[in-house]
C-alpha cells in the first residue's frame, strides 16, 4: 500500500521540490549527523517540553494522530533503534537495518502527560502483533516505545502493565531507551497533511477520549512558586532544607507517617493538592506512603543517583518542592507503586475544612 502511494509522491516531488524547504524535526537533541545516542541526548527540565518516541507501524498515520493531541508541540517521522547510519527508506524497507518506522513527539507536560500519550498510543496499535500493523508487514513495522529520560521508564512500564492485563497473548511492544534516530526523507514528513487521501492504517476515533492536564483535578494556574526568601519566612529550617535542598527527615519522626484522618495533603510551599488520604497506606517504612497522587500531572519525576543508589525523586509540579522518592514495592492490587514522602513537605487539609480552604471540588476523591 505504501509503495503505491510513494510512486505518486515521487512524481509529485519532481514538480514540487523547489517549493519545499528542507527541514529537520523540531528538536535540539539531534546532532548534525542525525544520530541520537543516550549519552548525547540532553535531559530537558520538567518546565520545558519533553520528548518521547513511538513506533506503531506505518509512521504516516501515527504522526498525524499525535499531531492532533492538545499539548503536542511537534511531531516528526524517522527511523529508530537500528544499526545502519543515515538509512534511506528503501534500506529500512529491506529489513536489514534494524530500524523501526518511528515518530518523535515533543510535548508540553503542563498540558498533556506522558501517561496520556502512552495510553493513546496503545489505542491505535495491535500490541500483540509481531512485525505487523495494518497491511504493513516487516520488522520495520514493529511496535515500540523509546524513551530518552530514564525517569520516564517507570511510568511507561506501569501503562504497559495495565494494557497487558487486557490480553491473553503476550505483548510485542518494545520498551527501550532510544539508541539512534534518523529523520526520514522530506516527503515522509507531514505526509497526510500534504496528501489527505493517503494511506493510513489507524483510526482517529480515539482522539475524543483524551483528557489533557487542563481537564485534570488540579489547575497549575491557581498556584505559584514562592521565592527562597518567602519560603524561609514561611517554613521551619528543617522543612525549608527538605523542600529546597532535597533533605530527608528521619524515619518515624514526621507528623504524618501514622496519620489516618480523612482529607488531602498539599504542597507545603504552594498549597497545590498532591495526595489523598484515600490513597495513603501503612508501608512500615516510617514515612507517609501513597499509592498515587491525586493527579499524575501534579508530580514530576527525576533520576536521583545520590548516595550510590539509583532512585526516582519526586517533586511537586508548580513549587518544584522535593517531596521524596518513588518505589515499586507498593500494594500490587493498587498498581504496585509507593510514593514515599516527607511529612515536612506536606500540609494536611482535613475533609471538613476542604470547602473552606478552596478544595471543595476535590472532596469527591476522599472515600
Amino acid at each position: 500500500m505504501k509503495k503505491t502511494a510513494l510512486l505518486y509522491v515521487a512524481c509529485l516531488l519532481v514538480l514540487q521540490t523547489a517549493g519545499f524547504a528542507a527541514r529537520l524535526p523540531a528538536t535540539e537533541n539531534i546532532p548534525t549527523d542525525n544520530e541520537v545516542n543516550m549519552k548525547n541526548v540532553p535531559v530537558t527540565d520538567s518546565a520545558d517540553l519533553r520528548e518521547i518516541y513511538f513506533a506503531g507501524g506505518c509512521f504516516w498515520g501515527v504522526e498525524e494522530y499525535f499531531s492532533r493531541i492538545p499539548g503536542v508541540r511537534g511531531v516528526s517521522v524517522g527511523y529508530a533503534n537500528g544499526t545502519t547510519k543515515n538509512p534511506t527508506y528503501e534500506q529500512v524497507c529491506s529489513g536489514k537495518t534494524g530500524h523501526a518506522e518511528t515518530i518523535h513527539v515533543r510535548y508540553d507536560p503542563k498540558i498533556v502527560s506522558l501517561k496520556t500519550l502512552a495510553g493513546q498510543f496503545f489505542k491505535i496499535i495491535d500490541p500483540t502483533s509481531v512485525n505487523r500493523q495494518g497491511n504493513d508487514i516487516g520488522s520495520q513495522y514493529r511496535t515500540g516505545i523509546y524513551y530518552v529520560r530514564e525517569d520516564d521508564k517507570k511510568m511507561l512500564e506501569a501503562v504497559t502493565d495495565e494494557v497487558r492485563k487486557q490480553y491473553s497473548r503476550p505483548l510485542a511492544v518494545e520498551l527501550l531507551p532510544l539508541t539512534a534516530y534518523y529523520p526520514a526523507e522530506e516527503y515522509h514528513q507531514d505526509y497526510l497533511k500534504k496528501n489527505p487521501g493517503g494511506y493510513c492504517h489507524i483510526s482517529f476515533d480515539s482522539l475524543g477520549d483524551i483528557q489533557t492536564e487542563k481537564d485534570a483535578v488540579a489547575d497549575p494556574c491557581e498556584y505559584s512558586r514562592p521565592s527562597d526568601e518567602e519560603l524561609k519566612k514561611k517554613l521551619s529550617p528543617d522543612a525549608y532544607h527538605i523542600v529546597r535542598n532535597a533533605g530527608t527527615e528521619r524515619a518515624f519522626s514526621g507528623e504524618f507517617h501514622d496519620h489516618k484522618e480523612r482529607g488531602i495533603y498539599v504542597d507545603v510551599a504552594t498549597g497545590e493538592p498532591l495526595f489523598s488520604s484515600t490513597d495513603k497506606f501503612d508501608s512500615g517504612s516510617g514515612w507517609p506512603s501513597f499509592t498515587k497522587p491525586v493527579d499524575p500531572a501534579v508530580i514530576t519525576e527525576h533520576a536521583d543517583d545520590s548516595f550510590g543508589m539509583r532512585r526516582i525523586e519526586v517533586r511537586s509540579r508548580v513549587g518544584k518542592s522535593h517531596l521524596g522518592h518513588l518505589f515499586d514495592d507498593g500494594p500490587k492490587d493498587k498498581g504496585g507503586l509507593r510514593y514515599c514522602i516527607n511529612s515536612l513537605s506536606l500540609r494536611f487539609v482535613p475533609y471538613d475544612a476542604m470547602e473552606k480552604e478552596g478544595y471543595g471540588e476535590l472532596k469527591k476523591l476522599i472515600k
